[in-house]
């Protein structure tokens, strides 16, 4: 191996072991500190200095006491560097010198509702003083490790704007004084649907990546449905929690059968349902009881997950009830419009009408703004039109589907589609 090859290795490593440590770097430190934006800056300056030391010294054994070491010490070295005098402070930095010596029992210690410290963390990042653009993409900057350009593609908005909206939210935090702190009674449940928000942007991360060479992230997937099971502790009687629960229980099921064995992505209708998880599925039955039970079943969760059952009702393809799916599309428009809801009922509607008639809505969103750098509306109208025998016009659209996905897995499948539907305009002799 080149040194060139070390160092490239070395640094998808570190991106790797980021990834993971981040959040819980976050979390600790913002539970010390009581400052969630310092805590994340101490975080980044421990990634720094893993990118200047980790290429020449090696990759620690424990990587991530390594990140988490050398956070607690540029933390330590900020407290003394200010002088902070007021108790509060003081009584801060003894604990952290205190933890250098000894793991501390963080769950002994917790005196709130929630009792996770990374929901925790979210609930902080979503007080009602920042905005509710500003808490999402906050809250997935810290928690998720996402990238601007990560979260600019998961609300399709440029990544200057969500720039900006960080930027002002860590402000607001920082300057309005707000702690690291468990929200209860009224406060909580105001919090609550962009905490779900939140945790729902988290999984679809995972189960579908915006960039990089995997296509998921099953990390964030389970962290996510972690969370999701322990907001339903949190706000039981919420029934959009269950709902969004049984929705990633729902789709979660389908890993395993989502990608062959070289990692390609295989499509819902040719995946092997025998790998589909049944206990998986039968939670989110249960959850999506729950929420029904609630008075929820229309809720914009409960609806999606509704969705997704009817997929994991059906034995095999051809036996899913795609005009019951239609129909759950054109109520969840009604509840959320969303060119991106109209683009999958066009999928449904297709299945049940014709190929015809899902492109005649997949045209009529050509021209709207937030699918215009959005690879799966070329996507489908790419798979329409090979429906219909458009084979040349087809591969025009899996080209240009392939330009704008940024994961490369996606890339490689949609130039793959490109390449059959090439084929297909000039039949083999």
């Amino acid at each position: 191996m080149t040194a060139d090859e070390r160092d490239h290795a070395t640094h998808r490593t570190i991106v790797a072991v980021w990834r993971i440590e981040q959040p819980r770097l976050i979390t600790g430190l913002s539970r010390m500190l009581r400052d969630v934006p310092l805590a994340e800056e101490l975080t980044q300056d421990a990634l720094v200095a893993a990118l200047e030391h980790w290429p020449t010294a090696g990759v620690p054994e424990k990587p991530g006491a390594w990140l988490m070491a050398t956070a607690k010490r540029r933390a330590l070295d900020h407290l003394r560097r200010v002088r902070m005098l007021a108790r509060k402070h003081e009584m801060v930095a003894r604990e952290m010198e205190a933890e250098q010596q000894a793991v501390p029992d963080l769950d002994s210690a917790l005196d709130d509702d929630i009792g996770d410290e990374l929901l925790r963390l979210i609930f902080t990042a979503c007080h009602p003083l920042l905005s509710r653009d500003g808490r999402v993409a906050l809250a997935l900057r810290m928690i998720c490790g996402l990238t601007t350009e990560e979260i600019a593609r998961a609300f399709l908005l440029p990544a200057a704007t969500i720039a900006q909206r960080i930027v002002r939210a860590k402000r607001t935090l920082s300057e309005s004084g707000l702690t690291y702190e468990t929200p209860r009674g009224e406060e909580l449940s105001e919090r609550l649907s962009s905490v779900l928000e939140v945790v729902y942007l988290i999984f679809n991360e995972g189960y579908t990546a915006a960039r990089g060479e995997e296509w998921l992230r099953p990390q964030l997937c389970n962290e996510a449905l972690r969370i999701g099971r322990v907001l339903t502790t949190v706000a039981p009687l919420e029934p959009e929690t269950h709902g969004l629960l049984a929705l990633m229980e729902f789709n979660a099921s389908r890993t395993a059968a989502r990608t062959d064995a070289a990692g390609e992505p295989i499509l819902l209708m040719d995946q092997n349902r025998a790998l589909w998880d049944r206990l998986q599925i039968r939670r989110g039955v249960e959850a999506l009881g729950r929420a029904r039970a609630l008075g929820g079943a229309c809720g914009f969760y409960a609806l999606q997950a509704a969705i997704i059952a009817r997929h994991a009702e059906a034995s095999t393809s051809a036996d899913t009830d795609w005009p019951g799916i239609a129909a759950l599309y054109a109520e969840l428009m009604t509840l959320v419009p969303s060119p991106i809801i109209e683009l999958n009922r066009a999928v449904a509607v297709s299945m049940v009408e014709g190929p015809q008639a899902g492109l005649a809505i997949v045209d009529c969103l050509a021209d709207e703004p937030a699918l215009r750098n959005y690879h799966l509306l070329p996507n489908v109208r790419g798979d329409l039109l090979y429906k219909l025998g458009r084979f040349e016009e087809a591969r025009a659209a899996f080209e240009a589907a392939a330009v704008l996905a940024g994961n490369k897995r996606e890339q490689d499948f949609l130039k793959r589609r490109a390449a059959e539907a090439a084929d297909a305009v000039e039949p083999p002799r």
